[in-house]
Order: C-alpha cells, then structure tokens, then sequence
C-alpha cells in the first residue's frame, strides 16, 4: 500500500509544447506497470489550452471547476463544466 498525503507531490508547469498560457499539474495517480492508469489534475489559467494532440488509448477528462470547452477535429466546440466527464476515443484528435 502507498499514501500520498494532500501536497506532498509537485506541481510542474504544463510544458510548452503542449500547452498554451499558464497551465499547472498536480499528479493524482501514476499506477506502476502492468497497470495503465494515470491521472493528473490539471488547472487551465483564463486563455491556457492544450494543442492538438491524440492518445493511443483514449482519454477521459472529468471537470472538477471552473468553465471550459472541448472539441474534437472536425466536430463543433462544446462548453464544459463542473461535473462533466468527456471521453476522447484511441486516437481521436481532440
């Protein structure tokens, strides 16, 4: 079994080639091989995005605060908020 106690890990900045604007991470849970679960929160400054990018096997965003969108290529820009779970398909561009 492993604690991580509230604050003990580190935020990192969301690197640049990722991100736009000022983006904070704060790990939630990296599980060790052969599990595939990780997760992140992530908070967005006013203006802050991500780039276009895929994952291989999807990707879910659960919207804790705050007021977003999401859009995935092609499809139209849709508002999301607290409360919200998005899910991207393996290797939808989003």
């Amino acid at each position: 079994m492993e604690i991580w106690r509230s604050g003990a890990r580190d935020s990192t900045p969301g690197p640049q080639a990722y991100f736009t604007g000022s983006v904070r991470i704060d790990p939630v849970n990296t599980a060790p091989e052969p599990a595939r679960v990780a997760g992140a929160h992530v908070t967005f400054e006013p203006g802050a995005r991500t780039a276009w990018h895929t994952h291989p096997l999807g990707q879910t965003l659960i919207v804790t605060s705050g007021l977003g969108w999401v859009q995935r290529e092609g499809g139209p820009v849709e508002e999301i908020r607290p409360g919200d779970v998005v899910w991207f398909a393996p290797g939808e561009r989003h």
